[in-house]
């Protein structure tokens, strides 16, 4: 499973990218896409509409399920990639270029997993 090295990670699956300007993107890590299989359809959240840790602000629905998707930091959303209402796909064919929304918000690293340690628990998931 592809892991990106800069990027922080929940044990729900969600990917965080820090961007210069203190916003952050969310998206769904590879071995989510992985885990799901062959995304149909993505349901976001409106722009203004605030984040909460922990609670769902997406929901994804595949060939095998639908799965829920939780807000890793608490913010307000920007931003959402309309591209994926359309083409949900695209999580599958590139999940960290997928991106679901852009927050600004309150990124506490230390809550989150680093590439490192997501690797490790990925690792554990599959042993």
């Amino acid at each position: 499973m592809k892991v990106i090295e800069n990027y922080f990670y929940t044990k729900s699956h969600e990917w965080i990218q820090l961007l210069e300007d203190g916003t952050a993107l969310i998206g769904l890590s590879d071995y989510a896409q992985n885990e799901l299989g062959d995304l149909v359809f993505v349901n976001l959240p409106e722009v203004g509409d605030d984040l909460i840790v922990g609670e769902m602000f997406a929901d994804v629905e595949s060939v095998k399920a639908v799965s829920d998707v939780f807000a890793p930091i608490n913010g307000k959303v920007l931003e959402i990639n309309e591209e994926l209402l359309d083409a949900p796909q695209k999580i599958n064919e590139d999940p960290y270029g997928a991106w679901f929304v852009k927050v600004e918000g309150d990124v506490k690293p230390e809550t989150l997993l680093d590439a490192t340690a997501y690797q490790e628990y990925l690792t554990e998931l599959e042993a």
